[in-house]
């Protein structure tokens, strides 16, 4: 992320009304205790949503019992441009206590502007799920709350009108690309709604359907770190997605459509047969369901395309809140995380939200179909591929599959420079 000289407005507007979060030093207390009514600020994206309000409002009764005489205040940015006002905020070294973070590249970037959690969550370890995609150098420097995974979804009645059986949905490449010539074919539409304008497509096709074409043990050292980038099942993940591309099997225009939300939409409009979604609040069961009948969405997983590969769940942690290098208090901070990762605040935003908790005791009531094959399916599942990428290689791959679709670079090619920027770091 490029940080200007300039704060913007926005930004200044708000450290002025809290008082720079917490300005100054990084001197850790021993207690996590208030003294002289404490003020924690708190930035993210999604405290200001409705689905949102009794999560906060847990989190924080639960803060203030644990931690007398303190006090939270929650600024909610827009998401657009919630990363250029954090950056701003971390080029200045001052502003909010503890911040929301997408797993993945968005924190791993800015670890240099966070505190290390270990000593805070060891209670929480085995509790929460997804602390790989807020883990560099074996240091955990955000709490998860929400898992994030891609899912492929399907339409039944689509599937019906095809003369398919919904219950068993395409489990081989082969049997996939005969399941779209019949949709086609039956129920005039095509196969995959996608959506690439902002270059996210890519994303969710490599992880949505990464675990059939890689094999187990290159799916395991791509997470680790170790990845081949000219092993010829790395290379297929690039072709297959121009081959669906240039056989017709998306909807149209994807470079020129939004992932967000116009490629969602097509979807549960009936535009489409199967999409590769989230398990979130946005783009996922929750905002299917009644759209499309949770009897009606269904869930599966990738294909197989390469023998020998093992589809799995591919999932992270979705969303997490970590502490300020500069904060004042730091034990205090780490006390907020502790509460906005309580299983009543989770029970809450995981019941008024539709997200699937990081507390994987917690069970989800009223899912559907979809649902339930998702949670069962989160036991087996596996980090998700692009989230092990950086930011700045997942802008990279994002271009470069633009010029896939659009014909004006080779796989080989877009695969070089997806390498090399990776192996940048």
């Amino acid at each position: 992320m490029k940080q200007g000289a300039l704060w913007p407005a926005a930004l200044v507007a708000v450290l002025v009304l809290a008082g720079c979060g917490s300005a100054g030093g990084t001197k850790a207390s021993s207690s996590a205790k208030a003294s002289g009514g404490s003020t924690l600020v708190v930035w993210d994206w999604k405290s200001s949503d409705k689905n949102a309000a009794a999560f906060v409002a847990k989190a924080k009764a639960d803060f203030v019992k644990k931690n007398p005489g303190a006090t939270v205040q929650f600024v909610a940015q827009p998401f657009e441009q919630y990363y250029t006002l954090l950056g701003a905020a971390i080029q200045a070294g001052k502003g909010p206590d503890v911040m929301l973070f997408n797993g993945g590249g968005q924190l791993r970037d800015r670890v240099g502007a966070l505190l290390p959690l270990d000593q805070y969550v060891a209670q929480d370890k085995t509790r929460l799920a997804g602390w790989d995609a807020f883990t560099k150098g074996g240091k955990i420097y955000a709490a998860p709350i929400t898992l994030q995974g891609h899912p492929i979804y399907y339409n039944k009645k689509i599937y019906q009108k095809a003369g398919l059986d919904p219950a068993k949905p395409a489990t081989t490449w082969d049997a996939m690309l005969g399941a779209c010539a019949a949709i086609k074919k039956s129920a005039g539409v095509p196969c995959f709604s996608q959506g690439n304008k902002e270059g996210y497509g890519i994303q969710f096709w490599m992880s949505g359907m990464g675990s059939g074409i890689l094999t187990p043990g290159e799916y395991d050292k791509w997470i680790a770190g170790e990845r081949d980038w000219n092993s010829p099942n790395v290379k297929k993940i690039f072709s297959l997605w121009k081959q669906v591309n240039d056989q017709g099997l998306n909807t149209s225009g994807p470079n020129s459509t939004g992932l967000f939300m116009d490629a969602f939409i097509k979807f549960e409009g009936g535009k489409s047969a199967n999409m590769i979604g989230l398990m979130s609040d946005v783009g996922g069961w929750h905002e299917m369901n009644p759209l499309l009948g949770a009897d009606n969405l269904g869930e599966m997983l990738a294909p197989v395309v390469t023998p020998g590969a093992v589809p799995s769940l591919a999932y992270d942690g979705g969303v997490g809140y970590g502490v300020a290098k500069w904060t004042k208090n730091p034990a205090l901070a780490a006390a907020m995380v502790n509460s906005l990762t309580s299983a009543d605040a989770l029970r809450a935003y995981s019941a008024d939200a539709g997200s699937i908790p990081a507390d994987t005791s917690i069970k989800i009531v009223g899912g559907g179909p979809a649902a339930a094959a998702i949670s069962a399916q989160i036991p087996a599942g596996k980090p998700a591929l692009h989230v092990a990428l950086s930011a700045k290689t997942q802008d990279v791959m994002g271009r470069m599959s633009q010029q896939l679709l659009s014909g004006s670079i080779s796989v080989d090619a877009a695969v070089a420079k997806i390498a090399a920027s990776d192996k940048a770091g």
